[in-house]
């Protein structure tokens, strides 16, 4: 299996399913940044701890059980793997769990304050990211129009990751729809360096 194949593995429920079946997975797993080394980037875009948020692709992060102990008691957490729900919503029933495609998430228009993306947006991408591949295009598109319809008119786009600029800008960049600013996170050292990109609605 080439490493383009297995990369595009992780855009489908089936592999992560099966990861988190496997009792070597272990209870939770932060990509790139665990909490605390983004807590001040929460604090700082989410100050109103009574905002609606949802976490895009939750897996078996422990940054939502934490936010929410912090007093962010609004987090909708959702992921296409049925298996992973199941666990989170065991662990931590206080908290609300849903199975859903992060492209179609069920939820109304106009319904979060914050959203929020911590690797998730990273599944999605396999290929030359020079020129990424249709089906890649297709579904990341998809994914940021899913963000902006439920997202409020004041609303606001977290999406932490090691990518550059110059390869995200093209997928989430909406000039008519909102405003993208870019941070880096340079504690906790590493091989590599970390953004934050903020997505602020137009609108609000």
């Amino acid at each position: 299996m080439s490493s383009d194949d297995k990369l595009e593995e992780l855009a489908h429920p089936a592999y992560w399913d099966e990861r988190y079946v496997s009792p070597t997975e272990g209870d939770e797993y932060d990509w790139f940044k665990k909490y605390d080394q983004i807590r001040g980037v929460v604090e700082k875009h989410i100050p109103d701890k009574s905002s609606d948020i949802i976490n895009l692709g939750c897996g078996n992060s422990m940054m939502s059980p934490k936010m929410f102990e912090e007093g962010y008691c609004n987090i909708a957490n959702i992921d296409f793997s049925k298996v992973i729900i199941e666990k989170m919503s065991e662990r931590f029933p206080e908290q609300t769990w849903k199975v859903a495609d992060v492209r179609e998430t069920g939820y109304p228009d106009d319904h979060f304050d914050i959203a929020i993306d911590k690797g998730t947006l990273d599944a999605m991408l396999s290929g030359s990211l020079w020129s990424p591949p249709d089906h890649v295009r297709e579904r990341t598109t998809a994914y940021i129009n899913e963000i902006v319809r439920i997202l409020k008119p004041t609303g606001k786009l977290l999406y932490i990751t090691y990518r550059q600029p110059h390869f995200i800008k093209p997928i989430v960049v909406r000039e008519d729809v909102w405003d993208l600013s870019v941070e880096r996170l340079s504690e906790g050292g590493g091989m590599f360096e970390y953004f934050v990109y903020v997505l602020t609605m137009k609108s609000g």
